[in-house]
């Protein structure tokens, strides 16, 4: 018996249960089992039927009690307890209805997480911005548009400007699409002489250009370029936040949606300070960009344990995580309590086409006005020297880059590269970050091939060329994002299991002091015809 119950129970067919009835009935007949399943039978009809009217004062405590399981409907079962309370009015019974009220109203509301701001929770601590006068939109907020800040440089718009630009339009053009909507891309310039570029980063693809134009911005610097955006952001809200942003006549929201930047050295210093004055977040080094719904069950995010929320439109930014061998997609996403716009990306140079201009588009020009504070400007530059222009590995038709594996002996592992690369009829000499960074000694000319204008990946050069070949270097994502639209890469490694293997088309399992030599002979006699093994391609190992 003490087997049974708890296998009778978990019993759901009538049917099931119908036939082990019969079967009691016809072999020992046992009262108490035959009520144990009788019980069963009835407690499952009722949950698989309508409960249908419940009258207290027909029903016994235990018989109320099962009945109340089946009701999941808070004003069914406080009707329960008035007829109840009106009627016989038992303690025991009122008891179970409340307790049943209960449990219903826990299920349709969880706990909610409290939140403590952080000068509360962590008063002990230093908190610099929390008495910041001004947060804007942080409920209820209306955000549009994707705003790209356009870097120029000597006066030039830089390319990684453009290949955003291109990137915009492609991700806005489906966004509108999908949405149903008619957001546009903004294309955001700041510094002197910049009005001249208003036609180009149009054709480049933006629909509209805030450009603010001042002799006193020829070089960047922090605290103006970031007030000026800032105010662009909210027109005229900051920084004085005396008042709300004025109303712009090209605009009807808040803040952008989506805001991205170039990682360049200034690029990344303006997109931290801006994400952080517009109280949001930034991913930055990103690889690649795309929009679209995401299913978040964080509590942070949701606000409740156990729960799912699918936030639309989210701008899911790729970049190479800290282990150095994978991606990892960040995503800027709203708390219960506050918003968390723009959602703000900076984008590696080189991670995007360069698209072609379309000098018939049009679009929409708008000069910014803000008078600049004389505290914003508090550095000037009296004078300069411009350094000659750093070394292009990107025109090259072979690239050879060296990486740690030249340890051993680091100026001889840099002078076979050097001697491999002019073996070559157009090649140049690249470095891994693994060179830049490490503390390696150098004799003689080939310490001018390992300094940081060689590097090649996340933070240096972006290279495509017909032949990619990589000695010692064990194939970091970070790296793998400068070469990987190469046409053919040959590696070579003393490690079978290196990463690099994974996207090569040829992998040499060997020591570079010894391989690189050979290769190099090989090239000079006319044994290796490197051109033919660049247009196979393949994916085989030597």
């Amino acid at each position: 018996m003490a087997e049974f119950g708890p296998a009778i129970n978990g019993v759901e067919d009538p049917d099931e249960l119908e036939a082990i009835l019969a079967a009691e009935e016809g072999g020992e007949n046992r009262d108490n089992v035959k009520t144990l399943i009788e019980s069963r039978i009835e407690k499952v009809t009722e949950d698989a039927g309508e409960t249908g009217e419940i009258d207290p004062g027909e029903l016994s405590t235990a018989e109320l009690g099962n009945a109340l399981q089946g009701i999941d409907d808070e004003e069914r079962l406080q009707e329960v307890l008035d007829a109840e309370e009106a009627g016989e009015d038992r303690r025991a019974a009122v008891n179970l209805i409340q307790n049943r009220i209960d449990s219903v109203q826990e299920e349709e509301a969880p706990d909610e997480i409290e939140v403590v701001p952080p000068e509360e929770k962590h008063p002990e601590l230093d908190h610099p911005t929390a008495d910041k006068q001004y947060v804007k939109a942080i409920e209820n907020g209306d955000y549009r548009d994707m705003w790209v800040y356009c870097e120029t440089q000597a006066g030039e718009l830089i390319d990684v400007s453009k290949e955003m630009l291109g990137k915009a339009r492609d991700l806005m053009d489906t966004y509108n699409d999908d949405y149903d909507a008619d957001e546009r891309v903004v294309a955001v310039l700041i510094g002197s002489d910049v009005e001249q570029h208003v036609d180009d980063v149009i054709a480049y693809g933006a629909d509209v250009v805030i450009y603010h134009e001042d002799d006193r911005l020829e070089r960047f610097q922090h605290k103006p370029y970031t007030e000026l955006f800032c105010d662009m952001a909210r027109w005229g809200g900051d920084p004085t936040a005396e008042e709300g942003p004025n109303e712009a006549d090209w605009r009807e929201y808040d803040e952008p949606r989506y805001t991205v930047f170039p990682a360049t050295n200034n690029g990344r210093d303006l997109s931290a300070l801006v994400q952080g004055e517009l109280d949001s977040g930034l991913a930055s080094d990103c690889s690649d960009l795309y929009i679209e719904e995401a299913m978040i069950s964080n509590p942070a995010k949701t606000g409740r344990p156990g729960t799912k929320k699918e936030f639309e439109r989210v701008l899911h930014m790729k970049r190479p995580d800290f282990s150095g061998f994978e991606y990892s997609t960040i995503l800027c996403l709203d708390n219960p309590t506050r918003e968390f716009h723009p959602q703000g990306a900076s984008v590696i140079p080189g991670s995007f086409d360069l698209p072609e201009p379309d000098h018939d588009r049009e679009g929409e020009v708008i000069e910014h006005d803000l008078d600049l504070e004389a505290d914003w400007l508090r550095v000037s530059v009296t004078d300069h020297d411009r350094l000659d222009e750093g070394v292009d590995l990107t025109g090259h038709d072979v690239v050879v880059a060296m990486g740690r594996g030249i340890g051993d002996d680091p100026t001889e592992g840099m002078e076979l590269g050097l001697e491999l690369a002019n073996a070559f009829e157009d090649a140049g000499l690249g470095v891994s970050r693994g060179i830049v960074t490490g503390s390696y000694e150098f004799a003689g000319h080939v310490e001018r091939y390992t300094a940081e204008e060689r590097q090649i990946g996340e933070t240096g050069q972006v290279v495509e060329p017909d032949l990619y070949i990589a000695a010692g270097i064990s194939g970091a994502v970070q790296h793998k994002v400068g070469m990987d639209e190469s046409e053919t890469v040959i590696a070579v490694n003393t490690d079978p299991d290196a990463r690099i293997r994974d996207f090569s088309d040829f992998f040499v399992e060997g020591d570079l002091f010894e391989v690189l030599p050979e290769l190099t002979a090989a090239l000079e006699s006319g044994e290796l015809d490197i051109g033919a093994v660049a247009a196979d391609g393949g994916a085989t190992d030597d």
